[in-house]
């Protein structure tokens, strides 16, 4: 099922990070501490009461060498392009400005629902601030303040009215659903089209050719696939291949519904800030992940070259140490047949159930070998663990101080888990949780 998203659009200086700093939470802090996923965010996960959805900064974006005003009427389009709901965001204590009116020429023409905010109404004496706005027709304004926080939760509410009913896959859950992610030109519809053997998809050398989304449908082996196409966009313009942030909204949707996802990279570029960033929300959203090295067949090899790119490749990719590797060319065809079988396995381990016995015994065997820290006296104690859900696989384990789990002794059962069972290709998660 894939989420809403809402995106803030506004002219520079409004506060629109600031706000999607505070709807986002704590999330972006914590994905920083994993090692080697950029800190830049212009897209995240949020929630709100029963609501999950996504959200775009569009104020993250840097579109460099163009005029003012049409830096802020590309980001709006895109906004308009991508979003179910859009936070139109303003500052209050600078009033309307020439450039506000600009943005709400350009929100008029989307059919999208708008919500009004204002900005920096940071106690309630500043409240008359608002009413001016009105003439901005778009209807009630929403006071906020996003230095302290004020007033979003009726902003939610009302964002979340507007959201678009949920929508069930159509597929069945034997069905494998992967996508493909990357920067543009890495090769992600020329592997498309070799898994098929046809032209299912158009391919051209210009980097973001592909305009519209693509689920394919076929089966090998007895196995049923879909294959969802993330080079997908639907809206023409430069500022889809100017600006490279963006290839994450592309992916992000597919990743939300698929299995399995395919890292893909280009040999002859190397390795970008870019792909560590895409993959970085394949792993947050806990999917199966395989990391695609293509455009080998460009590399000049002797015997140590695919040794050391797979060392490169971990050294960048630290976050995704579970995850294969598969050195191939869609252009020669070569090792393309050997990714379908890392589809089935990976699959199989994300959706992988543990019998609670068996992982205690494992746990246990753990804590003998590496008894559990101690802390000013006192003893982080073990009594029990449990999966507890698939896709991926998720376990509590029962404490009697989930603050005494430190990171490390965290992932150092994370990896005796991964050495007790078969879980490459998918991220684990543990919950820390006091026995009651």
């Amino acid at each position: 099922m894939t989420k809403p998203v809402v995106a803030i659009v506004g002219r520079p200086n409004v506060g629109k990070s600031t706000i999607f700093n505070r709807i986002v939470g704590e999330r972006v802090s914590i994905v920083e501490d994993i090692p080697g996923i950029t800190r830049d965010r212009i897209y995240s996960s949020a929630d709100w009461l029963t609501h999950e959805f996504n959200i775009i900064d569009t104020g993250g974006i840097e579109l460099s060498d163009e005029p003012f005003l049409e830096q802020i009427k590309q980001q709006a389009e895109i906004a308009m392009d991508e979003a179910d709901v859009i936070i139109f965001l303003t500052n209050g204590r600078e009033g309307i400005t020439s450039a506000d009116e600009y943005v709400a020429k350009i929100l008029y023409k989307t059919k999208k629902p708008i919500v009004l905010a204002v900005n920096k109404i940071d106690n309630p004496d500043m409240k008359e601030m608002i009413y001016d706005f009105y003439s901005l027709g778009m209807g009630e304004p929403f006071p906020i303040s996003g230095s302290h926080g004020l007033g979003l939760g009726d902003l939610l509410d009302e964002v979340a009215k507007n959201f678009p009913e949920p929508n069930d896959e159509d597929y069945g859950e034997e069905v494998i659903k992967f996508s493909l992610i990357g920067r543009p030109n890495v090769g992600k519809s020329s592997l498309i089209n070799t898994f098929l053997g046809h032209d299912r998809v158009i391919v051209s050398e210009i980097a973001g050719t592909t305009r519209d989304a693509i689920d394919t449908e076929y089966s090998f082996d007895g196995q049923e696939y879909v294959m969802i196409d993330t080079a997908g966009m639907r809206k023409k313009g430069k500022v889809y291949e100017t600006t490279e942030k963006y290839s994450v909204l592309r992916a992000l949707k597919a990743i939300e519904r698929s299995d399995v996802v395919l890292v893909v990279l280009n040999a002859e570029e190397g390795i970008q800030e870019q792909d560590k960033k895409i993959a970085g929300y394949a792993h947050e959203a806990g999917k199966a992940v395989i990391i695609v090295m293509n455009k080998w067949d460009a590399i000049e090899k002797d015997d140590k070259t695919m040794n050391e790119m797979t060392k490169s490749i971990r050294k960048h990719f630290q976050f995704l140490d579970y995850a294969p590797i598969v050195f191939v060319s869609a252009k020669t065809k070569q090792r393309v047949h050997s990714i379908l079988p890392v589809i089935n396995r990976v699959s199989e381990n994300h959706a992988l159930r543990v019998q609670s016995s068996v992982l205690n015994e494992v746990i246990e065997d753990s804590v003998a070998r590496n008894p559990a820290p101690t802390d000013k006296g006192k003893k982080l104690r073990i009594y029990y663990a449990t999966q507890v859900a698939i896709k991926p696989p998720t376990f509590v384990v029962f404490v009697n101080e989930p603050e005494m789990m430190h990171f490390s002794y965290e992932r150092f059962l994370e990896n005796r888990i991964r050495e007790s069972f078969d879980f490459e290709g998918t991220p684990i998660r543990i919950i820390t949780r006091a026995r009651t």
